[in-house]
């Protein structure tokens, strides 16, 4: 009797640690599926798990403060920003100071700037690295899901459209047009309204 329930009580264990394992490594892959189950740092260096976007569209931008197109993109994205957000629509900034050092100072400085010059209002991130290995996972995770787009940026304020499940819908180069953005963005907030009412 001793032995059957010793075997039994053994059995079981092995079970639920290997449903357990399966558990976490299926759940680890799930977190992976899509751009809001990250977590990146923001410019003060605190962990922020992106699910708090998810819901809503976002535009996932590399920006940088001496650009040549520094202070036509922080306008224009800021515009955006006040008039589709944030209940629907936000605008995600990651600073990067790959192309040409364009982006010399710290994240709390890039912040500084562009909060005073532009009276930017939507989340600048910690600065990151979006090329090569030590390239930040989110950012990889969107010029990895790309598809058939111009993924890996070339320069500052390459555009990522993220939809409100995560996924990557469309990619702007730095020099598109400011009207086409907001045109996709306008019908990809429509859309979740028009859904949300659906739904009530």
């Amino acid at each position: 009797n001793y032995c059957r329930l010793l075997t039994a009580f053994l059995s079981l264990s092995v079970l639920t640690g290997s449903l357990f394992l399966l558990h976490h490594r299926l759940s680890r892959s799930r977190r992976r599926t899509d751009f809001y189950s990250f977590e990146v740092l923001d410019a003060r260096g605190r962990t922020v798990s992106l699910e708090k976007y998810r819901g809503k569209v976002s535009l996932v931008v590399n920006v940088a403060s001496h650009s040549e197109r520094t202070e036509q993109n922080y306008r224009a994205l800021q515009e955006l920003h006040r008039d589709l957000g944030p209940a629907h629509f936000t605008v995600l900034a990651f600073p990067c100071s790959q192309f040409g050092s364009t982006e010399p100072g710290t994240s709390r400085d890039v912040e500084a700037f562009a909060r005073s010059n532009y009276g930017v209002t939507f989340p600048i991130f910690s600065k990151i690295r979006i090329m090569g290995s030590e390239a930040e996972p989110a950012f990889k995770f969107l010029t990895g899901n790309a598809q058939g787009m111009q993924a890996v940026p070339k320069w500052n304020f390459w555009k990522f459209l993220v939809s409100a499940d995560g996924r990557v819908m469309r990619v702007w180069r730095a020099e598109e047009p400011f009207d086409l953005i907001r045109h996709e963005v306008t019908a990809q907030v429509r859309d979740i309204i028009l859904k949300r009412r659906m739904e009530l």
